[in-house]
């Protein structure tokens, strides 16, 4: 598995990371946060072939007062639709999530109040409109929230910077 990177702090593990997660989450118990999971993609040429690289965010936000982020670089592959970018851009999020959600459940055992949404790089404009219903019930699916352009900024913003 590869690592996460903070702007603040550099490269981390994911024990790191959640480490880290629960330690901005202690310093206000009280304050509530929204943990946001994201994928974006960019199109590069490597040689003659043209490849998509994916970089997945993990943004915690206390509502009001602020927040961190992560990111990891994922794989590199050849796109051969939109469609597939998109699909492998939210599984991209959902294994984040799966490999985040236990281990941070399990370090806060209750001690803060938190949502998770994961954000798709979809919305009602462009050539994505039609995959909205899809990619959301395959999120929901999963057992998480969604949330789709232009809310969702963890893929369009923050994975967008670094990918």
């Amino acid at each position: 598995m590869k690592g996460y990177i903070s702007p603040t702090v550099g490269q981390l593990t994911l024990t790191e990371m959640v480490a880290e997660l629960v330690a901005f989450l202690a310093e206000d118990p009280q304050a509530a946060y929204q943990l946001v999971i994201g994928t974006d993609s960019q199109e590069r040429y490597s040689g003659k072939e043209k490849l998509a690289n994916y970089v997945t965010a993990v943004v915690v936000h206390r509502q009001g007062k602020g927040g961190r982020y992560f990111w990891r670089n994922g794989k590199k592959e050849k796109v051969l639709s939109l469609r597939q970018k998109i699909y492998t851009e939210t599984s991209l999020s959902l294994e984040a999530a799966g490999e985040l959600v236990p281990r941070l459940r399990q370090r806060l055992n209750g001690l803060a109040r938190w949502s998770l949404e994961i954000h798709v790089d979809i919305g009602q404009s462009g050539q994505t409109r039609e995959m909205i219903a899809e990619v959301v019930g395959m999120v929901k699916g999963n057992g998480y929230e969604a949330c789709t352009k232009p809310e969702a900024y963890a893929a369009s913003s923050v994975a967008d910077k670094h990918a």
